[in-house]
């Protein structure tokens, strides 16, 4: 079945929707397990300034998720930032992804954000226009560094 035929319904992320979220992490190019993003979807459940939210349809299940959250920054006003988004890549672009985003804003909004952020790889050119679409305008290209500790 077509998902642009299904309802989509957006709703917050629950710890049983672990391993679905694992999946969807993979396609997004982060693999883990299950057993993993069990532990990490717990932590970031119990997070006061972040939220997780899924898409689902009655006949798929989870198709999508992201994750937002409020940093307080003393560079900017107080603003949300989308931590990750993915839908499933059998149904992409037919709506979930919009949803999700649009949960996203409206938690931020709730939380008295003015504005919000979004990264996004730079070979990523499917999920620029996705965000362009939406109306976010690209602003900075930037170097990002790691370092285990």
């Amino acid at each position: 079945m077509d998902v642009s035929k299904e309802a989509i319904k957006v709703r917050k992320a629950r710890l049983t929707d672990a391993a679905r979220i694992a999946e969807l992490s993979g396609q997004l190019g982060y693999p883990t397990t299950a057993k993993e993003m069990s532990v990490r979807l717990r932590a970031a459940l119990a997070l006061r300034h972040a939220a997780c939210f899924v898409a689902e349809t009655k006949q798929r299940g989870v198709i999508g998720w992201t994750q937002v959250s409020v940093t307080p920054l003393l560079e900017v006003p107080r603003r949300a930032e989308l931590n990750g988004l993915v839908v499933d890549e059998r149904v992409r672009s037919r709506g979930a992804g919009a949803e999700l985003l649009q949960a996203a804003e409206k938690w931020a909004k709730k939380n008295a954000c003015t504005g919000m952020s979004v990264r996004s790889n730079v070979i990523r050119e499917h999920a620029h226009a996705f965000y362009l679409r939406n109306g976010y305008e690209h602003y900075k290209t930037q170097k990002a560094f790691r370092k285990p500790l």
